[in-house]
């Protein structure tokens, strides 16, 4: 009791505590691989551009997913879905490290990892919507923030730091086949030792739940300020699926090994995490909205910037790159609010509004390496993060316009004992 009680203090609500470590553990299966899967596979014989074009078709079902995560939960339940996701993650994994990767076999691996690329949205963001109808609204940006922290730490923390040991010891193989063995565990603790469950209206008919389906499109119809809040959500982390397409060969220009960039990137994600709950504090303290503008956006454009040309202002000094990327990771933070601010702009249909979000949270795997692909030929990596940098700046700009009925400073009034 004293567990839950503690839980519920800091935010996070006590009845699916055990979710939020599933997905810590799902999460670091999943990003085992982010890292180091495109310098590895050019390093064998593919170019930058096949190789972005991999990850692309793996954004392009992360982004599917994405989207209809949030209305197959209300029309299946939270627990039917995130099953779903694990069973298609699975298949996709053996297909992409069993069959795909041993020979290089470009078709058999754009195949696969697209499946694969079904999985983690099930899994993770229908436990996003979850989160959303078990948290009191004062407290809501906060149980957000706890999520991307477990989520963020498992993909691109724990992910990262594990990755840099078992490729050395394991090989690349190996270490891919481990994340079936994270995955399973994750899900262990987030579908049977949650033993929460949600009760949703029970639909009878396939008719209905079509309809429900189609919810997670319509809504953008009725409440457009939903739309922009997916449009600012893709823009937020454009920029992490971008990086490891060309960042780690940017890198290596400066003495800066794969191993090491594993390391930076760990450390990149630690900063990203805290800030993940610090964010969702202060933006539920002091306005979800100016939170997302400044310590999202504006930040953002900067330490992205400043990220890119700190190897080029230092001769490759990986201290400073370290803090260049930490105040990045951290600006990507300033995005939780969204989390709190999108479905509560409406009063029903919050799995529908979180689809949206979560699509937008999805698109960036298929944009960011998408974008690469179609600019770095003509504009070089440079141009390419002054586009990313540019992107940050509209995105501040959309948010100005995401306002909750009746308020413009939304959850500023509330969250009088919130401490962490």
């Amino acid at each position: 009791m004293k567990q839950q009680n503690f839980l519920d203090k800091i935010g996070i609500p006590s009845k699916i505590g055990w979710g939020y470590l599933g997905i810590l553990i799902f999460m670091m299966g999943d990003g085992i691989e982010i890292g180091w899967l495109s310098p590895y596979l050019v390093e064998r014989g593919l170019t930058v551009q096949l190789s972005a074009t991999l990850f692309t078709a793996y954004g392009v079902t992360i982004a599917i997913s994405s989207w209809f995560s949030g209305v197959l939960v209300e029309a299946l339940g939270a627990k039917k879905t995130m099953m779903a996701g694990l069973l298609l993650y699975i298949l996709g994994t053996i297909g992409f490290v069993g069959f795909g990767m041993p020979d290089l076999s470009f078709a058999t691996m754009i195949i696969t990892y697209a499946l694969r690329g079904f999985g983690y949205p099930l899994f993770a963001y229908s436990f996003l919507v979850w989160i959303a109808y078990r948290s009191p609204k004062e407290k809501l940006s906060t149980a957000a923030g706890w999520f991307w922290f477990f989520f963020t730490g498992g993909l691109n923390v724990l992910g990262a730091y594990y990755s840099s040991w078992a490729i050395v010891y394991m090989g690349h193989l190996n270490t891919m086949w481990s994340s079936l063995f994270w995955v399973l565990l994750g899900a262990f603790f987030a579908l049977i030792m949650n033993r929460d469950k949600l009760e949703r209206k029970k639909d009878t008919t396939a008719k209905q739940k079509v309809k429900e389906l189609f919810k997670g499109i319509t809504i953008v119809q009725r409440e457009p300020k939903v739309l922009l809040g997916g449009i600012v959500r893709t823009i937020n982390t454009t920029s992490q699926f971008a990086f490891p397409i060309f960042l780690p060969l940017h890198m290596q220009e400066f003495g800066i090994s794969t191993t090491t960039w594993l390391q930076i990137w760990g450390a990149i994600f630690t900063s990203n995490i805290l800030f993940n709950v610090c964010f969702g504090i202060i933006g539920d303290k002091l306005g979800w909205r100016n939170t997302v503008i400044w310590f999202g956006g504006v930040s953002a454009a900067i330490s992205t910037l400043l990220l890119y040309y700190s190897p080029q202002w230092t001769d490759g000094n990986v201290a400073f790159i370290t803090i260049a990327g930490m105040l990045w990771g951290a600006s990507l933070a300033g995005y939780v609010p969204l989390s709190a601010l999108v479905p509560s702009l409406v009063k029903e249909e919050k799995g529908a509004a979180i689809s949206i979000l979560n699509l937008g949270a999805g698109l960036p795997v298929f944009v960011g390496p998408a974008l690469v692909g179609l600019l770095i030929g003509t504009i070089g990596s440079a141009g390419v993060i002054w586009v990313l940098a540019a992107l940050y700046i509209i995105s501040s700009i959309l948010t100005v316009f995401i306002t909750l009925p009746g308020s413009e400073q939304p959850a500023k009034q509330i969250n009088k004992s919130q401490t962490v």
